[in-house]
């Protein structure tokens, strides 16, 4: 197996072009450039359904930063509010409950 190394955006796109122009040969690719095979094929697709931007290194970011803000239609705002609002009346309930059993002679 090959040494871990970080690669960089611009190679990333090279090593993709190289492994497209020579006709998807994927282990001369990675060879050629010193990574592992699968992570070339991951590339040439990521590549193929995103363009450039979707060689970007997304590691460590959550998906709420990765999508675009979307606004929440009224409606949708008060289905979660009475969803948030239902747990929190089921907590403390079993909160309740707990204390009546505790200090109940």
């Amino acid at each position: 197996m090959k040494a871990k190394r970080k690669v960089t955006q611009a190679e990333r796109e090279e090593v993709v072009t190289y492994a497209l122009k020579h006709g998807k040969n994927y282990q001369a690719t990675a060879d050629k450039f010193n990574v592992l095979y699968q992570q070339v094929y991951n590339w040439v697709r990521k590549f193929e359904k995103d363009g450039s931007s979707g060689l970007v290194d997304r590691r460590g970011q959550r998906k709420k930063q990765l999508e675009p803000a979307k606004e929440l239609t009224e409606v949708d705002r008060l289905k979660l509010e009475n969803e948030r609002l239902k747990q929190e009346k089921l907590m403390l309930e079993a909160e309740n409950f707990i204390l009546k059993k505790k200090w109940v002679p």
